[in-house]
């Protein structure tokens, strides 16, 4: 992905205190920023091409 025009939709996670924690420490230990490690686990999702699944 080498188009970086971001900003496309804004999202709001609630995460539970040791969800944060960890994803923190993560990124501390990585020294990359939450948005980043977020992005690139989003990316890694897999995805069900079916067509009868588009509506769920």
């Amino acid at each position: 992905m080498t188009n970086k025009k971001w900003a496309v939709k804004r999202i709001t996670v609630n995460l539970a205190t040791q969800e944060a924690e960890k994803l923190e420490k993560y990124c501390r230990q990585t020294g990359r920023p939450a948005t980043d490690v977020i992005r690139e686990l989003i990316r890694a999702l897999p995805i069900n091409d079916d067509s009868k699944d588009a509506s769920n």
